[in-house]
C-alpha cells in the first residue's frame, strides 16, 4: 500500500511554485506590472476597493462570475480573480476555505478517528498504533511546541509504514497525500546521484523554508530513507532544532516522517526471540527496540541517517518500529483488501491468497518476507 503524491522536484531540477507566493526554492514569486497590464490591475485595484463595502454572497458571485466570462478577456478577468480570491480570502476566510484548500493551520485533530483508522487497518503493529496516536495527539495538542515533530518508521517493506504515513496525512489535511501542504520525497526519484548531494540539500531547503511559510503545519515524507546518500538528510537538520525562527520563519508545527527499512533485521531478530519463547507479541514494549534501532540506524552506511546529525542531537523524538507481520495478519490484509473493493469476503481465496506468499526463516516460517506488499497483485488472479 504505497503511499502516492505528486513530486517537489525530480532529477536535481526544482520545480514548480508552492502555496504563498513562492517557488520551490523558497524565493518569491516574481511579480507582473506596468504597461497594459499595469494599468488593468489599476482598475481591479479600483473595483476591488469597491467591492470591500459587499458582503459575502456578493464576493462569492464576483468570484464565479469573473470565472464564467474568463473566456471572453482573459488576462484581465485572470487578474481580477486572483483580486477577488485575494478579497474573499482576507474577509471571508471560512467561505473562501469551502472552495480553495486552506492550510488548517490551527485544525484540532480528531484523535478518536485516527485510533479507530489505525486500529482497523493497521494489522499487528500494536507498537506503531500505540506511538503514532500519542506522538500526534500530544503534538497537536500543544499550541506552542518547541520543535517540529519527527518520527522515523523502520521495519521490512509491506509491514505498513507507508500506510501509516497516508493516514497521518489524511487526519491533518483533508486532501491527504494529494495536499498541497504534504509532500512526499523517494530517494531514488528525487535525490538519484551521488555527486549532487550539494545541490539536493540546498534545494531541499529551499523547498522546505517555501512550503512552510506558506503553511506551518506542513508535512514532509521521505520514503526509501534506506537508499537515500549519506548527509543529504542533515540539510534539513536546522528545521528540526529547537529554533523558535530561522530567518523570520518558524517551523515548529511541521511534520517529519521517514520511512525505512534499515532497521528491519533488529525489529525481526527481536520479534524472533520472543516468539521462540512462548511470548506473545504485544508484549514487545518500544523500550525494547527504540535504542536498539536508533544506535543501529546511526551506524548502518545504507540508512541514510548515517552518522547523522538528527540522531546525534537527539531531534528524531520517535523512532517506531513495524514488526514483521505472521500468517494470520496477511489474511487480514487480504479480506481488507476484499472490502476495499467492494467484494464479498471469501474465506477460501483468503487462506489460499495467504499461502502463496512466503515466510521465513526457512525452518520455522513464522513471517511474510513481503509483509502485505504483494497482496493486492495477487488478489487481482482470483
Amino acid at each position: 500500500m504505497a503511499a502516492q503524491s505528486r513530486a517537489p522536484f525530480q532529477h536535481g531540477v526544482a520545480g514548480g511554485v508552492s502555496e504563498g507566493g513562492s517557488d520551490a526554492t523558497g524565493s518569491p514569486a516574481p511579480v507582473l506590472g506596468g504597461g497594459t497590464r499595469g494599468r488593468r490591475e489599476a482598475v481591479c485595484d479600483r473595483r476591488m476597493r469597491a467591492a470591500g463595502r459587499l458582503g459575502a454572497g456578493t464576493a462569492l458571485w464576483l468570484l464565479l462570475g469573473a470565472e464564467a466570462v474568463a473566456a471572453f478577456e482573459p488576462i484581465t478577468v485572470a487578474v481580477a480573480i486572483g483580486v477577488a480570491s485575494l478579497y474573499v480570502a482576507y474577509r471571508h476566510p471560512a467561505l473562501y476555505c469551502r472552495f480553495a484548500e486552506c492550510c488548517g493551520e490551527e485544525k484540532p485533530l480528531n484523535a478518536s478517528a485516527l485510533q479507530l483508522q489505525l486500529e482497523e487497518k493497521l494489522f499487528g503493529q500494536h507498537l506503531a498504533t500505540e506511538v503514532i496516536l500519542k506522538a500526534l495527539t500530544s503534538f497537536k495538542n500543544n499550541k506552542e511546541p518547541k520543535k517540529p515533530l519527527t518520527l522515523s518508521l523502520h521495519g521490512w517493506a509491506g509491514t505498513g509504514k507507508n500506510f501509516v504515513s497516508q493516514i497521518v496525512a489524511e487526519n491533518l489535511h483533508a486532501k491527504g497525500l494529494k495536499s498541497n501542504f504534504v509532500h512526499l520525497f523517494v530517494s531514488t526519484l528525487h535525490f538519484p546521484h551521488e555527486h549532487q548531494i550539494k545541490l539536493y540539500q540546498d534545494q531541499l531547503q529551499g523547498w522546505i523554508r517555501g512550503n512552510v511559510s506558506a503553511c506551518p503545519s506542513s508535512v514532509f515524507i521521505f520514503d526509501e530513507m534506506d537508499k537515500l546518500h549519506p548527509g543529504i538528510i542533515d540539510a534539513i537538520k536546522p528545521f528540526l532544532d529547537y529554533y523558535e525562527q530561522l530567518e523570520g520563519v518558524s517551523y515548529r508545527k511541521a511534520l517529519f516522517i521517514f520511512l525505512s527499512n534499515a532497521g528491519g533485521d533488529l525489529i525481526t531478530q527481536m520479534a524472533l526471540e520472543f516468539w521462540r519463547a512462548g511470548r506473545r507479541r504485544e508484549d514487545i514494549q518500544l523500550h525494547d527496540l527504540e535504542h536498539v534501532l536508533s544506535v543501529g540506524v546511526f551506524n548502518n552506511k545504507h540508512s541514510g541517517l548515517w552518522h547523522s546529525r538528527l540522531i546525534d542531537r537527539s531531534l528524531i523524538d520517535y523512532f517506531v518500529p513495524f514488526l514483521p507481520l505472521e500468517y494470520t495478519h496477511v489474511k487480514m490484509c487480504v479480506r481488507a483488501e476484499m472490502r476495499a473493493r467492494g467484494v464479498a469476503v471469501d474465506e477460501d481465496v483468503v487462506t489460499r491468497v495467504a499461502e502463496e506468499m512466503t515466510f521465513f526463516p526457512k525452518d520455522e516460517k513464522v513471517y511474510s518476507d513481503k509483509g502485505c506488499k504483494t497482496v493486492q497483485s495477487r488478489l487481482s488472479f482470483y
